[in-house]
């Protein structure tokens, strides 16, 4: 999709996603403009969020193409024997020849983008997200609609990237290259988690999750953003409510990883080294 057609097609879905009836055809200039971004964002021709000049951006205009196209579709159903499903999106189609593989039953709905190299185990990856080359999507792990995850980055099992659709401007959840999220990990309301970093299993982020450094001689705190290559295991914090003290839950920063090295054989070694299970 060119820079003119993109603006074009810009333009159109502003326009609809603000108007009251946004559809005054089905197959209208405003219903093609939304099909046409949805199979973009299917082939990876454009995306949600992308980092520019060393900032995410999220185009917003392009969720709303996607909370459009949910308007426009309707219920069907679909037979994939011995399974039966009934959805307004159907499942992504060619994985062959993308160079993708996908487990069964993995799903990566249509308007999802999966780069070659990429695995999907029995686990999701929902409209408007994208899957870098060579990560993996381990079991039953899900990736929330809109969700970046970059090249290289291993999504253990059970872990749970939300999705983050409305408000259209709202950052969604990214992982960045090489990072390891440990199994059943939750990362919701557009965490960042940047290059490079170590979650432990069982570590819960949100957007106003306080992320405490302690490998320091005084902490730092972090919220919504894991630093480059932290290494993160889930901790608590005592916090006075009017009936007590009280532990919550606080993911606490406890080193980095060793820069320079083979990110594989670092992970493996900042595993052992901080006795992270995985």
């Amino acid at each position: 999709m060119s820079r003119t057609e993109l603006l074009a097609e810009r333009a159109l879905i502003e326009a609809a996603y603000r108007a009251a009836e946004p559809f005054p055809t089905p197959d209208g200039a405003e219903a093609q403009a939304v099909r046409a971004v949805v199979s973009a964002l299917d082939r990876g021709e454009i995306r949600v969020a992308e980092k520019i000049e060393g900032t995410w951006t999220t185009h917003a205009w392009i969720k709303e193409a996607i909370l459009l196209f949910f308007r426009l579709q309707k219920l069907e159903r679909f037979d994939l024997p011995p399974f039966e499903y009934h959805d307004k999106i159907p499942l992504k189609h060619g994985l062959d020849q993308a160079g993708v593989r996908v487990v069964p039953p993995g799903v990566a709905r249509y308007g999802s983008f999966l780069e070659r190299g990429a695995i999907l185990m029995p686990g999701y990856v929902n409209i408007g997200a994208r899957v870098g080359a060579g990560s993996m999507v381990d079991t039953w792990a899900t990736v929330g609609s809109c969700a970046q995850i970059g090249s290289q980055v291993h999504l253990a099992g059970g872990v749970g990237i939300g999705g983050v659709l409305e408000p259209p401007a709202a950052t969604p959840v990214i992982v960045e290259d090489h990072a390891f999220i440990g199994s059943r990990c939750v990362l919701v309301e557009g965490v960042l988690i940047e290059e490079g970093a170590v979650l432990g299993a069982n570590v819960v982020i949100t957007g106003s999750t306080p992320i405490i450094d302690v490998s320091g001689p005084a902490e730092i705190v972090y919220r919504g953003r894991v630093p480059a290559n932290s290494v993160v295991i889930p901790g608590t914090r005592q916090k006075q409510f009017p009936a007590g003290s009280y532990h919550i839950p606080c993911p606490l920063i406890i080193g980095t990883r060793h820069a320079g090295t083979d990110r594989k054989t670092s992970l493996n070694q900042t595993l052992r080294d901080f006795q992270i299970q995985a």
